[in-house]
């Protein structure tokens, strides 16, 4: 079988598998990075003598330039090629994480942390992007699957590598682990990910969208993050809410009137992209919930260690290693609506048993099986929902689509972190009650569940069972720009 095809590169070959693992060690290092910092908050906060409110800002200021770059970073990889983007995007993550390894000061982290958002930014997007343009159609639905699981496996690590690092050698060695690993990410991609970028986005940069855009989501993120440590009334939250609604209504405005937008709106034609997206919306709100508030109950209300706490969610990273790219494989053999339903209501049963665990239960009995059950969900639903969102828009506009259905899923995470706690009656010091804690976190997953079951409902409602169909004929240039200059060294001879 040759490793490269007229439509894209084979799942199954040697040059898929390289191209599969620099994407996912990349998008990896942005997920561990997001999770991993918290566990080490409290020796951060005694070595560089931080209080509570600058130990916040080392974790927002990596979420606020993430989440306000991630769509120009999108679209920089349909433009100027996304695995330039790609590259540039692993370079500047691994730099400022050296930077954040020796940082005197949490001034200097601080900023050392928001230059890092910015590199995963450049990445996030530009992965997925590539799996989407390089893969041939029939094989997408496996490869984003293995991807969102691999993926997750980097985001459920991070609170044990986090704690193992802290413990055995510094706070520091979390940043400092992410210099050879990035060397050996953008090496990879260098030498085995082929170039694509879409051929009809020649023209000028549009600067205004890019601006608008990024001040619309910056402003939106800070609103979010900071509402609930301010309090909702507060004149930063307000300001930069304000901020933030007049950038994105702006942006529209300007996208509406430019030659060349940064964002085509006719993305948003397609009902199918809209829907996908509307459905990631909804499932991941459901999900911040459990990710948020999960370790915490496990803690307060059952004693259990940090380290005991994250692992006792490994089974839902098993389930996503060893399921997920089945889904996706499955969800393009039969088409995504019926894995989007069944998925986000198999959550929703999970959360629904999460509601049993309180002070004195037992892990084998009540939290395992709850967990394995709301991990059984996830793997159905992540690489469906994620296919259809990419493969509902033009292939040109990969890197957009990609930074569309990440901004989507990541402003869901945060709203659920920001008004889940208050809405279950989790304030003050309820976080540190047993009592309180668990009363807020059945509330919780019951809110959660409804919002997972409505995403089930809404995926059987809208989403076509034909949006995974691959195309009778692949448009010329659909994948690659002007075709390759050079096929990869891992393609030359097929496998």
């Amino acid at each position: 079988m040759l490793a490269n095809t007229a439509s894209g590169v084979r799942f199954s070959s040697a040059a898929g598998r390289w191209i599969l693992a620099a994407t996912v060690l990349g998008s990896g290092m942005a997920q561990l990075d997001a999770t991993v910092v918290n566990v080490a908050l409290p020796a951060i906060g005694h070595d560089l003598n931080t209080e509570v409110g600058g130990l916040q800002l080392v974790v927002s200021a990596y979420s606020v330039t993430l989440a306000a770059l991630i769509l120009l970073s999108g679209s920089l990889g349909d433009r100027l090629g996304r695995k330039r983007i790609f590259v540039v995007g692993v370079a500047w993550f691994s730099v400022a994480s050296a930077i954040c390894a020796v940082a005197p000061n949490a001034q200097m982290l601080i900023g050392a942390r928001a230059l890092q958002g910015i590199g995963g930014a450049l990445m996030t997007p530009g992965s997925l992007a590539i799996i989407q343009s390089v893969f041939m159609p029939a094989d997408r639905g496996k490869a984003i699957g293995a991807w969102s699981a691999l993926g997750g496996v980097a985001a459920a690590i991070g609170p044990l590598l986090g704690g193992y690092l802290v413990q055995a050698i510094s706070w520091r060695a979390i940043f400092l682990i992410n210099v050879p690993l990035g060397c050996l990410v953008a090496w990879l991609t260098l030498r085995h990910v082929p170039e694509s970028r879409a051929p009809s986005t020649a023209g000028r940069l549009d600067y205004a969208g890019a601006t608008t855009a990024t001040a619309g989501l910056a402003g939106a993120t800070v609103a979010i993050v900071e509402g609930p440590n301010r309090s909702w009334d507060s004149p930063v939250v307000l300001a930069a809410g304000a901020l933030g609604a007049i950038a994105i209504v702006a942006f529209v405005v300007i996208e509406r009137r430019t030659a060349n937008p940064m964002l085509p709106l006719g993305i948003f034609s397609s009902r199918q992209f809209t829907s996908a997206n509307a459905v990631t919306f909804v499932v991941y709100t459901a999900l911040g919930g459990v990710f948020f508030l999960l370790v915490v109950v496990l803690q307060t209300a059952l004693g259990y260690s940090p380290v005991a706490a994250g692992a006792a969610s490994l089974p839902v990273t098993a389930i996503m290693l060893a399921l997920s790219s089945a889904s996706g494989a499955l969800a393009q053999r039969i088409g995504p609506r019926l894995p989007l339903t069944i998925g986000p209501l198999v959550i929703a049963a999970g959360m629904v048993l999460m509601t049993r665990i309180g002070p004195g239960a037992s892990y084998s009995t009540v939290v395992l099986p709850a967990v394995v059950i709301f991990g059984l969900g996830l793997a159905a639903t992540v690489a469906p929902v994620t296919a259809a969102a990419l493969a509902a828009a033009d292939a040109r506009h990969a890197g957009v689509a990609s930074g569309v259905n990440n901004a989507v899923a990541r402003t869901a995470g945060l709203l659920a972190v920001a008004l889940l706690p208050p809405l279950s009656g989790l304030t003050g010091d309820a976080f540190r009650s047993p009592a309180a804690i668990t009363a807020g976190f059945h509330t919780a997953m019951l809110i959660s569940a409804g919002l997972a079951a409505l995403g089930g409902v809404l995926a059987f409602a809208t989403i076509s069972n034909d949006l995974l169909e691959e195309p009778a004929v692949e448009p010329q240039n659909h994948h690659y720009h002007c075709a390759l200059a050079e096929v990869p060294a891992a393609e030359r001879g097929g496998s």
